[in-house]
């Protein structure tokens, strides 16, 4: 009677001991740095690992301007395999310091001029663009009688005093690219003006671009100044919010990929980097974002203000890379003494 369970439990440790099939064997862990949305990374991860079935992704995610700084630490070390969903400011400046490894994925010459590389081999690829927006808490302006604003100007109004919230753009990429809008739309001294006037009606600099219209959603904050994406996530979601569209320009910002120059992974690096500029993972973006990399996929995110691709500032994302570290250093010194405290 005793004898299946005994030899049931005199194999369980030599069966614990024998190798993986040969496919769980013979994947490739990619470590990729991303300042993807949280919610966004397991439908990255089972799109590309399906795709790509030779491929494990590990994330390690944080806001743009940390996976910034933390790639620019690690340049001498590298940790990371692949950049996938970053800044393409961040990826000129990492470019600029001979941080990524040329690679022009299969297909990529179909991307829209501006979502590639002007290099040959190409260093890093756009995937979409994401776009300032003003979430507009119609709740808290019917309680606090607030106008609707409609321009960025309209932000110095002294009724919104303590009423605003913005993210840091030295750890937000939503918080340099609109910073980049500015200095585009009213150039470098009015901008500053600008920043310095509004800064009197902020009541605080998050470190996250998400986390503006998520406080404005929920009543914190009449005002958040975040991204197109998680305003129109949030407003389809049911959240009391208005999406405004500045009619004086709104800064934007495309979204990037690369691979690390340094990977051990060069060969797997390049076959991710060959999915993230597919129609398939083009039509995985589209699922969030209403700009896309490749001109023959339509995106299929619903709600998006048709005013976002009519009223683009004009930013050079190379000057803005390349000035990168002068502007955030200015800013803070500036404007820092509001941010949240970091976690």
């Amino acid at each position: 009677m005793l004898r299946r369970p005994l030899l049931a439990a005199l194999a369980a440790p030599l069966l614990a001991t024998l190798p993986l099939d040969d496919a769980a064997a013979q994947r490739t862990r990619l470590t990729v740095y991303t300042a993807l949305e949280n919610e966004q990374l397991p439908v990255f991860k089972q799109a590309a690992e399906a795709a790509v079935p030779g491929i494990e992704i590990v994330w390690v995610r944080d806001s743009t301007g940390v996976i910034t700084t933390r790639l620019l630490a690690e340049k001498e070390n590298p940790r990371a395999d692949v950049i996938w969903g970053l800044s393409v400011f961040s990826l000129q400046r990492l470019e600029q310091d001979n941080m990524l490894l040329p690679y022009t994925p299969i297909g990529a010459a179909e991307l829209r001029p501006q979502f590639r590389s002007d290099k040959s081999p190409m260093t890093w690829i756009g995937m979409d663009a994401f776009v300032s927006a003003v979430c507009f808490n119609t709740m808290v302006a019917r309680q606090r009688n607030l106008p609707t604003p409609t321009t960025w100007a309209d932000l110095l109004n002294p009724v919104y005093r303590g009423l605003i919230a913005m993210p840091n753009p030295a750890s937000s990429g939503t918080g340099l690219l609109t910073v980049a809008g500015w200095l585009g739309t009213q150039g470098e001294e009015n901008a500053w003006n600008f920043m310095t006037r509004l800064h009197e009606n902020v009541a605080v600099y998050t470190h996250s671009g998400s986390a503006p219209c998520n406080n404005a959603a929920r009543g914190e904050y009449a005002i958040g100044i975040s991204f197109d994406m998680r305003a129109v996530t949030l407003k389809n979601q049911g959240a009391p919010i208005e999406i405004i569209v500045p009619t004086d320009g709104v800064g934007f910002d495309l979204e990037g990929a690369a691979i690390v120059r340094g990977t051990r992974n060069e060969e797997a690096a390049k076959k991710l980097m060959d999915f993230a500029v597919s129609q398939a993972a083009m039509a995985v973006y589209g699922r969030y974002y209403a700009l896309l990399g490749h001109p023959a996929v339509t995106p299929t995110v619903q709600g998006y203000p048709a005013a976002f691709s009519e009223r683009l500032a004009k930013v050079d994302f190379a000057a803005v890379a390349a000035n990168r570290d002068r502007i955030l250093a200015e800013w803070s010194r500036r404007f820092d003494a509001k941010s949240a405290p970091r976690n």
